[in-house]
């Protein structure tokens, strides 16, 4: 997957969506707004926000864990690799046809 691809299923997943060309997603029955979808791929902050997601659900962090590499240095994983990470314990990851 490129990463447009993985920020757009990222977003779809976290509850984003795209109303008169602004993304948007609800918090405490808040709209947030944003002009443009965040970068999952490249940025451990907003991959943080995203495993908020999964923190609940054993059977999903599991998966996750494992997606990352478990062991030791699945802690320093780059923002990219939790990226894929997450999106193939959500079953949402899409190999390239090459």
């Amino acid at each position: 997957m490129t990463d447009e691809q993985i920020n757009a299923a990222i977003a779809e997943a976290c509850g984003w969506r795209k109303e008169d060309g602004v993304y948007m997603w609800t918090v405490n029955r808040i709209d947030c707004t944003c002009p443009e979808l965040w970068d999952w791929c490249n940025d451990l902050n907003a991959m943080h926000d995203a495993e908020k997601l999964i923190y609940n659900h054993n059977n999903m962090w599991t998966a996750y864990y494992y997606a990352i590499g478990a062991g030791p240095f699945s802690l320093h994983a780059t923002a990219r690799k939790k990226a894929e990470a997450f999106l193939k314990a959500l079953g949402k990851w899409e190999e390239v046809q090459g």
